[in-house]
């Protein structure tokens, strides 16, 4: 666990937390802004997601962003949106029903551009909206975040599967 420390960041593969931060959310706004200009052509809406959108629990330092955009996406006018702001297309990324886009080396944002209110745009803003409503749950979350980082600090993909049940779990209900 890195106490303290707000500066976004992890290598590839890596699982490394950070504590919560208020820097978090002004980090998002400040993205959200940027991204908000460059899709509005695509009709996007922004939302911060992932673990640094939920106060109180430890989160890898990466800004997970979610953005719908109406179906069907158009994948290559998002990459072609995003690219001046950095942004690569992370097809290896293997997130199912997500286009992701990746900034930073090492990784600081990940969008998951997803159709707006299509299923993958509910689940994650579910999921969210439980954990900001509910701080046991967010809690018991943050604890297993922790043990599985300790668990497998080099392989974010076992880190990422062994979450899906808890996860699932929480949208299932919403």
């Amino acid at each position: 666990m890195s106490e303290g420390n707000d500066e976004l960041g992890v290598a590839q593969g890596q699982v490394r937390l950070s504590e919560p931060t208020p820097r978090w959310a002004a980090l998002f706004e400040e993205e959200a802004r940027l991204l908000g200009a460059a899709l509005r052509p695509l009709g996007a809406a922004v939302e911060h997601c992932g673990s640094t959108s939920i106060a109180g629990i430890p989160a890898k330092p990466i800004l997970d962003i979610l953005v719908g955009i109406p179906a069907p996406l158009d994948v290559a006018a998002i990459k072609n949106a995003l690219a001046p702001l950095g942004y690569e297309h992370a097809t290896w990324a293997g997130v199912p029903g997500h286009e992701v886009f990746g900034k930073g080396s090492p990784r600081t944002h990940l969008v998951h551009a997803v159709p707006l209110r299509g299923p993958a745009w509910g689940r994650m803003l579910r999921f969210r909206d439980a954990l900001r409503a509910d701080a046991a749950l967010a809690a018991r979350y943050g604890q297993l975040k922790r043990q599985l980082a300790a668990r497998y600090p080099n392989d974010r993909s076992a880190y990422t599967d062994a979450k899906s049940a808890f996860i699932a779990g929480v949208v299932d209900l919403c």
